[in-house]
């Protein structure tokens, strides 16, 4: 760790002891890297380090349900996870490497022995952990207290196409946004429950403002105060003003409408006016200039699905790690392997967790193959692909402004009529989402198999005990990891029949049906997250082999003389099976009682290390 002598003073007076203290602790903790994107810890999973940033920039983020709050952005000797002293609660919050990011982690173990050892540094250190955290609680609570006033003292009017409306002078949605809420209650699910998306829609109204102000149909004081507040949606505020239900008629224009207004009246604050004064900023005359609903919306829909795909691929290549873990620490424990649930032939816990770690690697390239489609959009393309109402070149520069904001490699499609009312790469992405879907449920499946018992059942793995299994039954412990995340998965597959069905309702020039595509495809991904974090905490990490239970299935199993059938030929193999499970005696002890093998040879033959990859008898 590289650190100034300041810096280390620094750091070491955050956590309440001396230069020399700190650096005898770094001693003990090693450095880790991750890559843009990577949770280092997700919300509700177990601490286990206390971490100081090396280099690059972490955010601390809440929420896993798909609206995440952003609380503090970490930069190089900021230190974290300082909760590891204290208790063994889990995180109240997640973290993501902002950046290509070095860590330096002190395991809980160092604590716990500086407790033991010397007391006096340890709580002098909790006393000052405890106090730091106080602040952060202060905080906290001024940034929730900035959300907006709960009581609202003064009203606004505002009109559309229909007529005059009252609405609090509180909200900065307008008009249509409110015709939208009325419309459609219905999930419950707002818009701003899924971060990514609003964000998205900061992206493309950002990069609509800068085109057109390039291109000379917006004024620039007015494409200037869009673009800050855009700024403003894109780093986490005003999400609680995106209120339309995502399920809606109108091929999402509520939504957009709701964007619209949102982005507009927080301009008309920068610009010195007050809210619902359109005359100065309007939303659909500057805010949507050069746009259509059409192409705007669906433009969105896809930067946010591959910003929330990546979350969930993050914490699928944690599940495949810890899988593959769990393959190399059972590569030694023999086991029956079973075909349609009967016993098949030998093979080792390694080689079946191994597999699990492959399927679920499978599924991250689905996913990621399926994503590359998303790429291709249709700004430009206004109400059918025809790109009525903007001027010409508006569509590429709009484009190229949006891949250097979102930092997306986005393109513009080839064909903007076709791009417009085609869904067919939102069914792609549902597919794969599926097929990941059914791989993790058919893994959740096994898991509960062979964990069945503990007396009458299989009983080959102990899974980790999470709560009682019975309000009747003591002493019952069910599978409950295993159970929800494939509960996730029917989610999921189902979800796969109504983005199907809603890509196809596409007619002549649009798709109606897009709302139910993005609320299936952002919820979908966001199960597929969580399900995986908690399997890969709650479970996969947790899991023991029953080695002495693997082993007593291979020694009695009659699928052992399937080993045998190249020496002893089909008919003589099939007859020692048949008596085996007629007389209950053992393929081992037949075989010898015979003379047909002499036990060297059948020791060799029934030897784990042949009987679990190809030989040559």
């Amino acid at each position: 760790m590289n650190f100034s002598e300041n810096r280390v003073r620094d750091i070491a007076g955050t956590i309440g002891i001396s230069p020399d203290e700190l650096e005898a602790l770094l001693t003990q903790g090693g450095s880790h890297e991750y890559q843009s994107g990577d949770y280092l810890f997700h919300e509700s999973t177990p601490r286990q380090w206390m971490g100081i940033v090396e280099e690059g920039e972490i955010e601390i983020v809440a929420g896993v349900h798909g609206s995440t709050t952003r609380l503090a952005t970490l930069t190089r000797g900021a230190a974290f996870g300082e909760g590891v002293m204290l208790d063994d609660l889990p995180h109240s919050s997640s973290a993501v490497a902002l950046s290509k990011v070095k860590v330096l982690r002190i395991p809980r173990e160092v604590f716990d022995e500086l407790r033991s050892s010397k007391p006096e540094t340890f709580y002098r250190m909790v006393g000052h952990v405890a106090r730091r955290l106080s602040v952060r609680l202060r905080d906290a609570n001024r940034h929730a207290a900035g959300a907006g006033p709960s009581v609202v003292s003064t009203w606004r009017k505002e009109h559309d196409s229909l007529g005059e409306r009252e609405l609090p002078d509180s909200a900065y949605y307008g008009v249509q946004t409110l015709r939208g809420m009325e419309n459609f209650p219905l999930s419950g699910i707002p818009l701003s429950h899924f971060s990514h998306f609003v964000r998205s829609f900061g992206y493309v109204k950002k990069a609509a403002a800068i085109a057109n102000k390039q291109l000379g149909v917006l004024k620039p004081e007015r494409a200037d105060a869009i673009v800050a507040a855009c700024d403003e949606v894109i780093a986490g505020q005003w999400h609680s003003h995106f209120t339309v239900d995502m399920i809606q008629g109108g091929a999402g224009t509520s939504t957009n409408m709701n964007a619209n207004e949102v982005i507009a009246n927080r301009a008309l604050e920068l610009l010195g006016h007050r809210k619902g004064q359109y005359e100065h900023l309007h939303p659909n005359d500057d805010v949507n200039r050069s746009q259509s609903t059409n192409d705007a919306y669906p433009t969105a829909i896809k930067l946010g699905v591959i910003l929330t795909l990546r979350d969930a691929v993050s914490a699928l290549r944690e599940l495949k790690e810890a899988l593959e873990a769990k393959a190399a620490e059972f590569a030694d424990v023999l086991k029956m392997g079973r075909t349609e649930n009967q016993d098949a032939v030998p093979m080792t816990l390694g080689q079946e967790f191994g597999a699990y770690a492959v399927m679920i690697g499978d599924g991250i390239r689905y996913l990621e193959r399926a994503s590359e489609e998303l790429y291709e959009i249709n700004m430009g393309a206004t109400a059918i692909g025809t790109g009525i109402n903007s001027p010409p070149g508006y569509a590429e520069l709009c484009t190229k402004q949006l891949a250097e904001i979102s930092g997306l490699p986005v393109n513009l499609a080839a064909n903007l009529v076709e791009a417009t009312q085609d869904s067919g790469c939102f069914a792609l992405m549902s597919s794969a989402m599926k097929t990941a879907a059914v791989q993790l449920s058919k893994i959740c499946n096994d898991l509960r198999w062979l964990s069945s018992g503990p007396r009458c059942g299989l009983y080959e793995i102990r899974l980790p005990s999470m709560q009682p299994g019975s309000s009747i039954m003591p002493g019952k412990v069910n599978p409950v990891i295993p159970e929800v995340v494939s509960q996730v998965c029917f989610q999921i597959i189902g979800a796969d029949v109504t983005v199907s069905m809603a890509s196809e309702a596409s007619e002549l020039e649009l798709n109606m049906a897009e709302p139910v595509i993005a609320f299936n495809l952002l919820f979908g991904l966001t199960l597929l997250r969580n399900a995986a974090v908690i399997l890969n905490a709650r479970c996969i990490a947790g899991i023991q082999a029953n080695r002495e239970r693997c082993l007593e299935y291979v020694r009695h199993s009659i699928g052992l003389v399937t080993a045998l059938n190249p020496v002893l030929g089909y008919e003589r193999s099939a007859a020692i099976a048949k008596e085996a499970l007629a007389t209950g005696g053992s393929v081992y002890d037949l075989v010898l009682a015979k003379g047909w093998l002499a036990k060297e040879q059948l020791d060799d033959l029934l030897s784990p290390e042949k009987m679990t990859r190809p030989r040559v008898v």
